[in-house]
């Protein structure tokens, strides 16, 4: 089955990889709590555009804490 994705603007792209590079510690897996930490960090008054951000970090951060996981299994053990 073919899996359809979701299509996002670049400049939401390029601001949740520069926020999600210059602030890891502060984003986790929860869009909510990544809303609020968006909100304080950009000033947009477009909740549209927040969201958009919020919801890219929420997803890089899942993927890198996948990837993380997999690296940790794949290691041989001594």
């Amino acid at each position: 089955m073919l899996s359809v994705g979701k299509v996002r603007i670049r400049l939401v792209k390029r601001v949740a990889r520069q926020l999600l590079d210059s602030y890891p510690q502060l984003f986790t897996r929860d869009f909510e709590s990544n809303k609020q930490v968006v909100s304080k960090l950009i000033s947009t008054r477009s909740k549209k555009l927040r969201n958009q951000i919020a919801g890219y970090i929420t997803h890089l951060v899942a993927v890198r804490s996948r990837e993380k996981r997999v690296e940790t299994v794949e290691e041989p053990v001594s």
